[in-house]
């Protein structure tokens, strides 16, 4: 039995962590930290855990911890629980700097425990099957991606530079950008990014689309935008159009879904009825835990991601294509 705790429940994703938690048969959820108390006590009733008031007294209470904290604060509670010998789960993206993000990975090497990347979206059916027709060659050559990860503006500590490192193009790159490192077998070497906040004129983005050239000479886009209305159906999209000699494919990885019209809270929502890749995600990273085998997504896997963001700010800065800088 895997014991978890979870450190900081600032960021939605962990509402489907912990439930997936809860329901796997070789994992108990022992409890909840966050520095906030009125969150920590909420979510903690919620799933029936105690909240935990000190970090340290959860860390020695479990063997692995899930960090679902806001985007600047992760490398401070990840270094914190490798010192402990805990490993590590953490919310994507793994950080706001490649630096950060490197001492995370340093961190957990020298403790002698695994970081995992929450790149829930490797975890997908859809990627699986497209990833096998690539690597079979169904599509001859690849030639370009064409990518999207669009959705609404979370608000709150999203659009708090300080907590999140930036906006749209900080929070909505890293998924995509890992799924093309996965898809191509090459690492990104540079990015030509265009963003603004045209929408809700603050100062952070809104609206970000990235131009992604890789080591193989193969060239990607992404729309990386907080685009969709308050009212959307869901929270957002990922899809990928692959373009090759051969052949296309394309991919909408939430498409299995039902249309509820909901008078209880006065709108329109998607029900996902397809695979869980959240399931997916949180069952690989117990069962390597468990088996003591190495977890499938690494902290070098969510490294590369935030290097991709890192180049599309210094694009967006200088207004011209930024080379990927590889820690």
């Amino acid at each position: 039995m895997v014991k978890i705790g979870i450190l900081s429940v600032a960021h939605m994703h962990v509402n489907a962590y912990a439930a997936q938690i809860k329901r796997l048969p070789d994992a108990e959820l022992v409890g909840i930290w966050d520095d906030n108390a009125e969150r920590r006590a909420r979510q903690a009733g919620h799933y029936g855990v105690p909240p935990f008031e000190d970090p340290d007294v959860l860390l020695a209470a479990c063997d692995a911890v899930v960090i679902c904290a806001e985007n600047a604060r992760h490398r401070a509670l990840c270094e914190r629980a490798a010192a402990a010998g805990k490993h590590v789960l953490c919310e994507k993206p793994l950080a706001t700097t490649p630096e950060d993000a490197r001492a995370m990975i340093d961190a957990c090497d020298a403790a002698g425990v695994q970081l995992m990347t929450a790149f829930p979206t490797r975890f997908s059916p859809a990627f699986q099957n497209l990833l096998a027709a690539v690597r079979n060659g169904d599509l001859g050559e690849i030639l370009a991606v064409r990518g999207t990860n669009r959705g609404r503006n979370p608000g709150g500590w999203f659009v708090d530079k300080s907590l999140s490192g930036g906006g749209a193009v900080m929070d909505h790159t890293v998924h995509v950008a890992d799924l093309l490192r996965v898809l191509l077998s090459s690492e990104p070497a540079e990015v030509y990014c265009e963003a603004d906040n045209r929408i809700l004129h603050g100062d952070f983005e809104d609206t970000g689309f990235l131009a992604i050239t890789f080591e193989n000479g193969v060239f990607a886009t992404l729309d990386a935008s907080w685009s969709r209305p308050k009212t959307f159906p869901t929270w957002g999209d990922v899809t990928l159009g692959v373009t090759g000699t051969q052949g296309v494919m394309e991919l909408d990885m939430f498409a299995q879904e039902s249309v509820l019209y909901s008078d209880a809270n006065s709108r329109i929502s998607y029900q996902g009825w397809g695979s869980d890749i959240d399931k997916g995600m949180v069952a690989a990273f117990v069962g390597a835990i468990a088996a003591g085998t190495p977890v499938p997504v690494t902290g070098v896997d969510g490294l590369r991601a935030v290097e991709v963001v890192e180049a599309a700010y210094k694009s967006i800065a200088r207004a011209q294509p930024a080379a990927v800088r590889h820690l």
